[in-house]
């Protein structure tokens, strides 16, 4: 299959944040089986992977995020998640 010019699309970029849980070979595989038969069938995934970071609302600190463990070095449990949960198409590429 082609996009609508007749183009088939050879890479589709995504930005998935380390907090959403979505676990990258996983979302490899899904996409070569959602894009058979489409424009994209054969198109490489390619997944950007920014960290987790955070800011404490207590100690008005910035730290960074490595799981959904939610903790400030401080202690404090009340964190404002700022990065990590993007799930974004960022770009494609057509041929």
């Amino acid at each position: 299959m082609r996009t609508r010019r007749g183009r088939p699309v050879r890479s589709v970029r995504v930005r998935v944040g380390v907090l959403t849980a979505v676990v990258p070979d996983s979302m490899r595989f899904c996409f070569g089986l959602v894009t058979e038969g489409t424009a994209a069938e054969g198109a490489q995934l390619e997944i950007d992977q920014p960290p987790g970071a955070g800011r404490c609302r207590t100690c008005a600190v910035a730290f960074t995020l490595t799981d959904l463990i939610l903790l400030c070095p401080c202690g404090s449990a009340d964190v404002e998640i700022t990065s990590g949960q993007e799930l974004q198409i960022v770009s494609m590429e057509v041929g």
